[in-house]
């Protein structure tokens, strides 16, 4: 699964052979989502809500790259990295 982004201890990932909605998962350490790119709602799992509103903030400025991608992992192809929050 590739890690897309790096930030505060937040990894962002996106697995191969997605389906469904387009989504990424973030992991913060024992805890995982998995949250919808178009509408940055956890469709599974949980975060602490301040690390949920640094991921919202993060996924608001790069949702194009991630909608690209998430066509990239669809397709097979290797990801680009996403410049973290900083």
């Amino acid at each position: 699964m590739p890690e897309i982004s790096r930030f505060f201890g937040i990894v962002i990932r996106m697995y191969f052979r997605e389906h469904g909605v387009p989504h990424f998962h973030a992991e913060y350490g024992d805890q995982r989502a998995s949250i919808s790119i178009e509408t940055l709602s956890i469709l599974e799992g949980n975060l602490p809500s301040r690390v949920y509103g640094l991921v919202v903030e993060w996924a608001s400025l790069h949702r194009g790259e991630l909608k690209e991608n998430w066509t990239r992992v669809t397709r097979h192809q290797a990801t680009v990295k996403i410049e973290p929050l900083a």
